[in-house]
């Protein structure tokens, strides 16, 4: 297995194991326990909005201190700013001015971390093995997201939330010891070029995130609600989602690899689509909604490693790897941000669920038609 013989790549993909542990824990009931503390669905997605559009605001700021510190200290410092979002949501109650705050820290956590570790995993892994590094990232994240939100649903009910989300940030920290050993790496001073090089990496993003607020961020809240909003059933549809990504694992990854990377667009896209239809019909049926949940670990499994391997891709391609990602992660903040404000739309309006999480569709379009684009010709198989 070559993929693996690339140490720093194993390292990477070991601090996002441990990273994985905590967002699959706490982080994958950020939203759920707004709700649950009083902020009202439109609320949570306005939130979410802010958090991005704050992204957005402050990304620029990430380039002048990549080009003075490289990329390593500033995915060390992301992790440890995204850690101290955990013990501030937990002591939201409502809309007040903690809430305020961690829209504040969370933007900053997440542009510094999203940003540079993107530009990292681009510049150190290995093109030709790129797929496989990525399948083999998701399949360690799935299988640690086995236990974690069963952990967390069971702490946030019996310990309380600042213990629960004490323990998220807590692994987030530790996450970051792993890094101490990759190299770092530095960002040219100019770099000509670079924002037309990053055109198709920020509309790609833009599509996608799009995408992930109609088919993650409004479908958990809608899960949760399903289920009574028990902490305790939705951590365990977490985690029987996680058991089916664990064994859907490396599968795609060998596949683009091998010089099917347009194929693997198809199979990507229409999996998505039927997955974002069965969430728009199972939402208010416990055991149907259980099941579409599930659904969405193939999704992992099948449209991550699709889309990241031509981001990534590209972003080595281009002048600058971090200059490409702050644009592209811009893009993600936009398109994550709209859906969101038009999520928000339509359930204050008296929409039902189902139709903001049907947004997910115009999202899944755009990206299977820029994936396309991007894969180019069918490529010769690499062996």
């Amino acid at each position: 297995m070559a993929f693996f013989r690339n140490t720093t790549v194993n390292l990477l993909n070991l601090h996002y194991s441990v990273h994985a542990l905590a967002i699959s824990g706490g982080g994958a009931f950020f939203a759920v326990f707004l709700l649950k503390a009083g902020v009202p669905v439109p609320g949570v997605l306005l939130a979410m909005a802010a958090i991005l559009i704050g992204r957005f605001a402050i990304r620029p700021a990430v380039l002048p201190l990549g080009r003075r510190y490289g990329l390593k200290p500033l995915v060390i410092a992301g992790t440890i700013v995204t850690a101290l979002q955990y013990p501030l949501l937990a002591e939201v109650h409502g809309v007040g001015w903690q809430l305020y705050v961690l829209c504040i820290v969370s933007s900053i956590g997440d542009t510094l971390y999203w940003t540079a570790y993107h530009a990292y995993f681009a510049s150190l892994g290995d093109a030709e093995h790129r797929g496989h590094q990525i399948s083999a990232r998701e399949a360690a994240a799935a299988m640690v997201g086995i236990v974690a939100p069963l952990l967390t649903g069971w702490a946030l009910v019996t310990v309380g939330p600042r213990l629960a989300f004490g323990v998220t940030a807590t692994a987030l920290l530790l996450s970051a010891l792993p890094l101490l050993w990759a190299p770092n790496v530095r960002i040219p001073a100019e770099a000509p070029g670079s924002l037309r090089a990053a055109l198709p990496g920020v509309l790609l993003f833009m599509a996608d995130g799009w995408t992930a607020m109609g088919y993650a961020f409004v479908w958990q809240i809608a899960l949760f609600i399903t289920l009574d909003e028990s902490f305790t059933a939705f951590g365990g549809a977490m985690a029987f989602a996680a058991i089916v990504g664990a064994i859907c694992g490396l599968f795609l990854g060998r596949f683009i690899d091998a010089g099917h990377g347009r194929r693997a667009v198809w199979l990507a896209a229409s999996v998505m689509t039927a997955t974002i239809a069965a969430r728009a019909i199972g939402v208010l049926h416990p055991a149907a909604a259980i099941l579409a949940n599930a659904a969405g670990a193939v999704v992992v499994a099948l449209y991550t490693p699709t889309m990241m391997t031509a981001v990534y891709n590209l972003s080595k391609r281009s002048p600058c790897v971090l200059r490409f990602h702050i644009a592209a992660e811009g893009g993600w903040d936009a398109g994550g941000a709209s859906a969101c404000l038009a999520a928000a739309a339509l359930i204050w309006a008296g929409a039902p669920m189902s139709a903001a999480i049907c947004l997910a569709f115009l999202g899944t379009a755009g990206a299977f038609v820029l994936l396309r684009r991007a894969y180019g010709a069918p490529q010769p198989t690499v062996r």
